[in-house]
């Protein structure tokens, strides 16, 4: 078995003004998955980055194997061993899987398609994975493309394995894959640096966690019961945490995260509603990417919040951008307020108080390149741009929803939380209906239970929420009825109170019509 033991030593990075990492040491034992937890912006991303070959520090030590290395690109990483998967698989989506496998190998011609493709069958035999090597990159899921990745850096011959939120945007099945594949292998010796700010991700996979809160290491704690690795001391906040046993795992990461507890939003559940609704979907048929949907009838009252919830790409876009007015439907009819708008252009939508709010934030939600200034300038409706207003209108918003960032900050520079902070900063004020895609993905918890703060806020003001998640939990939280689809199927919008987890993740998988009685 190949083993590496990983080192950082004071590890200092700097961009601008920003100190993304201060002081960071970090310990990675052989045959351990290591959980390196924070909330966006913690300096995770730029420590693993420093690792792997793709930033280099300005002060500190890398050691492996007790050994100092320099480490200068991506490619001197893998030469020592190292390897990282990043949130969003390199790769050629041009490609086959099999070329894509191929590339990156050493030497002018590699090992052959011959062989490579008998490497290729053997790992995913031995991990479980279904890839065929003639399939189109473009063609995969987020989760697939993970998998072709581990493989073609074992294939390098990567002794630590760096993921960066690896389990965002996959399905629950791909994430049961993945996790096998990562405890396989910490049984064979390899180390594992799994980045996440998703609690329960570490709890059920790392063997240790380490916490960063401010480009700095607050804290390291056992996750499985072990013994304080050699050479690893506890920190203060960690040892006074430990103190209290009785306090959850859950808590005491929580507590190193955000220095305080975090309470969620909450408000009482809509029970039935009466008078007009605010939405009416009737007889409503839609078609996209080869996907033909047949919703049925959907009446929403003011203030209510649907959840629809099903695998990606069963249809759930589809219907929001049917409610947003940027998919016409085939036939049916969408009536907001009273008024039909099948359709009416997008800007009628607009003009009657509909936001939209896309899960892909630098490729529709906001527009790379540009300030925070810019955007609300672009928000302006006379032929001349007002920048003073401009400027006072977006520090306003880095102050009300809490932005880290600057009236000048490029949108592309913000972590991923405060570009969803910068995009619900845009909605217009006041809406009628609020559509939007995983809302939270990606985000850490603290961002998170914001987000539904600010959401839950406008339904008191009468705003209706449809959105969409992959995450039960969320949907089951924060939603008065879910819709659930499945299998080209979509169910008829059920109370949450007749639901739990269980039973919606089985009417996703397949049981539509109706609740199951048994789980």
């Amino acid at each position: 078995m190949s083993t590496m033991k990983i080192e950082l030593l004071n590890i200092h990075k700097r961009f601008g003004t920003v100190q993304a990492n201060r002081e960071v040491s970090l310990l990675v034992e052989a045959g351990t998955i290591h959980g390196l937890l924070g909330e966006n912006g913690a300096g995770k991303s730029t420590l693993v980055k420093i690792l792997s070959g793709f930033l280099r520090c300005d002060q500190g030590e890398i050691r492996v194997d007790g050994q100092p290395v320099q480490i200068g690109s991506p490619a001197a990483a893998i030469r020592l061993g190292i390897g990282m998967l990043h949130q969003d698989p390199l790769d050629f989506p041009s490609l086959t899987v099999l070329e894509n496998f191929i590339a990156g190998q050493p030497g002018r011609f590699g090992l052959g398609r011959g062989e490579s493709r008998k490497q290729l069958k053997k790992g995913c035999e031995e991990f479980g994975f279904d890839l065929s090597p003639e399939g189109v990159i473009g063609d995969l899921t987020v989760g697939e493309r993970q998998q072709l990745e581990i493989l073609r850096l074992l294939s390098l011959g990567i002794n630590t394995l760096i993921l960066d939120e690896p389990t965002t945007g996959i399905s629950a099945s791909q994430k049961d894959l993945l996790f096998a594949a990562l405890r396989r292998l910490a049984d064979q010796g390899k180390s594992v640096i799994f980045v996440s700010h998703k609690l329960e991700d570490v709890e059920r996979l790392c063997d240790w966690v380490t916490v960063m809160r401010q480009g700095q290491v607050v804290g390291s704690l056992p996750v499985r019961g072990q013994n304080t690795p050699q050479g690893h001391s506890l920190s203060v906040e960690e040892a006074s945490i430990n103190d209290f046993r009785s306090t959850s795992l859950e808590q005491r990461l929580i507590d190193l995260m955000f220095g305080r507890e975090l309470a969620a939003p909450g408000r009482p559940r809509l029970g039935v509603l009466q008078g007009d609704p605010l939405l009416e979907l009737r007889s409503l048929l839609l078609r996209q990417d080869h996907l033909t949907l047949v919703l049925p009838d959907l009446r929403v009252q003011a203030g209510e919040v649907i959840g629809l919830a099903g695998l990606e790409g069963s249809g759930q876009r589809q219907l929001l951008l049917a409610c947003a007015g940027l998919l016409p439907p085939l036939q049916g009819r969408i009536r907001l307020q009273g008024q039909e708008m099948a359709g009416r252009p997008y800007a009628e939508y607009l003009r009657r108080g509909v936001g939209f709010s896309p899960a892909d934030r630098l490729r529709e939600g906001l527009i790379p390149g540009l300030t925070l200034q810019e955007h609300f300038a672009l928000q302006q409706r006379d032929p001349w741009v007002n920048w003073s207003l401009a400027r006072q209108q977006a520090q306003a918003a880095i102050e009300h929803f809490s932005i880290r960032g600057h009236t000048h900050s490029r949108v592309e520079q913000l972590s991923g939380g405060n570009q969803q902070r910068s995009q619900l900063a845009l909605l217009p004020t006041p809406l009628t209906l609020l559509l939007m895609e995983h809302p939270t993905r990606g985000l850490d918890i603290e961002s998170t239970l914001w987000v539904w703060g600010q959401l839950l806020e406008r339904t008191q003001t009468g705003t209706a929420i449809l959105f969409t998640s992959a995450d039960l939990d969320e949907i089951m939280q924060y939603s008065d009825r879910v819709m659930v689809f499945s299998g080209g199927q979509v169910s008829e919008p059920v109370p949450v109170a007749e639901l739990t987890v269980s039973r919606l993740g089985q009417m996703i998988g397949g049981k539509i019509h109706g609740i199951p009685t048994e789980v």
